[in-house]
């Protein structure tokens, strides 16, 4: 498999098993636009699954990454395997971004233990409505 493939869309903007695995144990990119409509990119170390098409991303130093969700909250996700080199396998998950400074999502982001230590500003979390086979 190679990169010059034009990516699947899925039929049904659901997380599996296999995604989830690999949201959760790799760094994703995480892309945001603002209000020119130029694009912002930032690496996320640490994501949740919180369901079939939600994700929950800390807010603990996102600076223009924040602004950007507040005045846009279009967001795209992109993870790939960390073997990529030898399968070459990816998912790209879009969705709209809610951000939440108080509450069960800024208390559930507290308990994450790669939290600790950490402001904790806000949790984000994201609503998929398209996933694309990255491969």
């Amino acid at each position: 498999m190679g990169l010059n493939k034009m990516g699947t869309i899925l039929k049904k903007a659901e997380i599996n098993e296999g995604m989830k695995k690999m949201i959760e144990e790799n760094a994703l990119a995480l892309a945001t636009i603002n209000e020119k409509k130029e694009p912002h990119n930032i690496a996320i170390g640490f994501v949740k699954v919180i369901s079939k098409n939600q994700l929950l991303i800390s807010n603990n130093w996102f600076v223009e990454t924040i602004e950007n969700i507040r005045k846009n909250p279009n967001v795209s996700l992109a993870v790939w395997a960390r073997n990529w080199e030898e399968n070459c396998i990816g998912y790209e998950f879009r969705g709209r971004a809610e951000e939440f400074t108080s509450g069960k999502w800024l208390e559930e982001i507290k308990k994450i233990p790669i939290n600790k230590g950490e402001p904790c500003k806000s949790a984000i979390v994201v609503t998929i409505n398209k996933i694309k086979v990255l491969d």
